[in-house]
C-alpha cells in the first residue's frame, strides 16, 4: 500500500505572500495542525505548523529552560498575544522547508521519514511535485494496523 490509500485529499494550503494572521485564521477554521505553503503552481515550497504559530506567544525564557515541570502557571504571560506587526509578516518568514513524499511512497517509508524528521503530518505530491494530499502519523498508522487483522 502507498500513502494515497490513507491521505486526506481536501488539503488547504497558503501562498508565501499570505500573512501569519491569515494562516492563524485557517488553522482555527479548519482545525488543522499543518499548512502547506505553495507556489503559483501548487507545488509545496514550505510548511507552517501550529507549533510555529504558538511559538510566537511562548515567553522568550522558555528557550532557556530544560524542564518546565516546576512552572505551574505563566501568570500574566498567559494573556499576551503576538503584536499586530508580527501577524502582518508573511508566512515565508516563519515557514520551514517542505518535506514531502510522492504519491507512490509506501506506508512504512512515509512513516519512517515522519518519525526521523519529527513530523506529525506530511504533504503528498504527485510525480510532477504538485500538492495532492496530506497524511498524518495516525492516518498511516491506522492503515498499517488494519492489515494486522488480515494476518490472523
Amino acid at each position: 500500500m502507498n500513502v494515497t490509500t490513507c491521505m486526506k485529499r481536501n488539503v488547504v494550503s497558503i501562498t508565501t505572500g499570505a500573512t501569519i494572521g491569515a494562516a492563524a485564521t485557517i488553522f482555527v477554521k479548519r482545525h488543522i495542525g499543518l499548512l502547506p505553503v505553495v507556489d503559483k503552481n501548487n507545488k509545496p515550497v514550505g510548511v507552517i505548523g501550529i507549533r510555529d504559530l504558538l511559538k510566537l506567544e511562548m515567553p522568550d525564557f522558555m528557550n532557556f529552560l530544560a524542564d518546565v515541570d516546576f512552572v505551574h502557571d505563566f501568570g500574566a504571560v498567559e494573556d499576551t498575544r503576538p503584536s499586530a506587526a508580527a501577524l502582518k509578516k508573511t508566512v515565508k518568514t516563519l515557514m520551514s522547508p517542505a518535506i514531502t513524499v510522492e504519491e507512490g511512497c509506501g506506508l512504512l517509508r512515509a512513516y519512517s521519514l515522519m518519525v526521523q524528521q519529527n513530523l506529525h503530518d506530511i504533504p503528498i505530491v504527485s510525480k510532477d511535485g504538485v500538492l495532492i494530499g496530506i497524511a498524518s502519523r495516525v492516518d498511516i498508522g491506522v492503515t498499517i494496523l488494519k492489515t494486522w487483522g488480515k494476518a490472523e
